[in-house]
């Protein structure tokens, strides 16, 4: 037999061989790769308003919560603070989210001490310093080892996901704001012309459903204002609609272009990623009920569920709200704060200190104490804004297997130089927030148990 005849035996015996495994190719890969294997955890935090060390501190319950984030595959924190040092580029805009946040750019490596891997950075301070102040905070947080979504260059830029590698497989996280001022919002480059460097928006509409009586008088007043505009079927007036109805009620609904762009980013990056994570940072709540997500904060989330997100996380309003579990996909309403140092942000511009009735010649520590005393207490007064939960998100092969909840005090009553920090909260106020828990996430069919002081919610 010639050496040619016998290669060619040999080369159909392997491809025989071959063929016959080809069915197995995908099971042998996965006993191989372990990020192939659908085994992965997530420890989920909320607002993270960092402008402090967190090392020098050693309470266990504080340790503690440190290695449970620590012991998952990936960490997600929302950055909503800004790394900066006032450079000639960060320049003060002339409105912001509230406070102008600010911390030292050292203090985004606690951050990554802490566990975390992954930062969303579209919120309602993104551009409190401009795009100066947005683009230091992104690149000292990427030095730092953290993966930044939701700012950007234009808005294609701003709604990319930020990848993350992990032993559990590539993550994906896509960050988007329905909180916002509309000048942060980022805005689309042409060949013609750059794009705008901001966030990545969600905008929404909101209808109010009035009765016939409230809505002549409501005509009227818009028609004193500007004849002819209160004729029709429906009012406009502020950006919200008006329409006549037998029932009054509110309803917002997602604006239809920025939806349909973030499922198209979920779906290509279901093409890129194992894991694919959607972040929001949203305040709109319920009419009358800080607790309960606006209606259009729903609709985005089943959206990008259904377009393969593996969840959805939200956080802004400062205090928690209930969790359903969609599709075997979990969504986290509101994860409230995770550290909430807003009081010791040191400095702000003029125009903060001359709202609060204040001369240029005051300093920091006066200006909270009065922005808080003209709020009637503020943040400090309302236990809720100081209780809250780190979630712990497991999956086998590939399917959610359970939601875990950890209670966290971030200090309520304690000094200004104390609180805002986390700790594993103690077992009375941790059924405090665990039964607050089951109460909110009961009316999105979830059934909240309680296994040694920890939250369960399994699908």
């Amino acid at each position: 037999m010639s050496s040619k005849r016998s290669r060619g035996l040999l080369n159909s015996a392997t491809a025989l061989a071959s063929f016959a495994i080809i069915g197995l190719a995908p099971q042998l890969a996965a006993q191989s790769f372990e990020d192939a294997r659908g085994n992965m955890s997530f420890s989920l935090a909320g607002d993270a308003i960092i402008t402090r060390a967190m090392q020098p501190y050693r309470e266990p319950g504080f340790l503690a919560l440190r290695d449970l984030i620590q012991g998952t595959t990936a960490g997600f924190v929302n950055l909503e603070v800004l790394f900066h040092d006032y450079e000639e580029d960060v320049i003060p805009a002339a409105s912001s989210g509230g406070t102008y946040m600010r911390a030292e750019p050292r203090l985004a490596s606690e951050l990554t001490w802490f566990g975390f891997d992954m930062v969303s950075l579209s919120n309602n301070h993104t551009m409190d310093f401009g795009a100066g102040g947005a683009r230091r905070t992104k690149k000292a947080a990427e030095a730092a080892g953290l993966s930044v979504a939701g700012f950007g260059e234009n808005l294609a830029a701003a709604r990319a996901p930020a990848f993350t590698e992990t032993p559990g497989g590539r993550v994906a996280l896509i960050s988007i704001a329905s909180t916002f001022s509309d000048g942060m919002r980022a805005g689309h480059q042409r060949p013609d012309m750059r794009g705008r460097p901001g966030l990545s928006p969600m905008r929404y509409q909101t209808e109010v459903t009035v009765l016939p009586a409230d809505m002549a008088g409501l005509r009227g007043a818009i028609n004193a204002w500007r004849p002819g505009a209160g004729n029709g079927r429906s009012v406009g007036m502020s950006g919200v609609r008006f329409v006549e109805g037998s029932s009054p009620g509110v309803r917002t609904t997602a604006h239809a272009g920025d939806l349909a762009e973030v499922v198209a980013v979920v779906e290509d990056a279901r093409r890129q990623a194992d894991w694919v994570i959607v972040t929001s940072h949203s305040h709109e709540g319920a009419p009358g009920n800080r607790n309960v997500p606006a209606d259009f904060v729903v609709e985005v989330a089943h959206a990008v569920i259904d377009a393969g997100a593996h969840m959805f996380v939200a956080h802004g309003p400062h205090v928690v709200r209930g969790i359903e579990i969609y599709k075997d996909a979990p969504i986290f309403y509101s994860l409230a704060n995770f550290i909430f140092q807003n009081e010791t942000v040191e400095l702000q511009p003029a125009d903060n200190y001359a709202a609060q009735g204040l001369e240029h010649t005051d300093h920091p520590g006066q200006f909270q104490s009065t922005r808080i005393e003209n709020m009637g207490g503020g943040f400090p007064a309302d236990p809720a804004y100081w209780e809250s939960f780190l979630a712990v998100t497991e999956y086998e092969a590939g399917k959610l297997k359970e939601v875990r909840l950890h209670p966290i005090t971030l200090g309520h009553g304690l000094s200004r130089a104390v609180r805002g920090r986390p700790i594993l909260a103690d077992e009375e106020l941790g059924w405090k927030i665990l039964d607050e828990m089951a109460e909110l996430s009961r009316p999105f069919g979830a059934t909240l148990t309680v296994e040694n002081g920890v939250g369960i919610i399994r699908p």
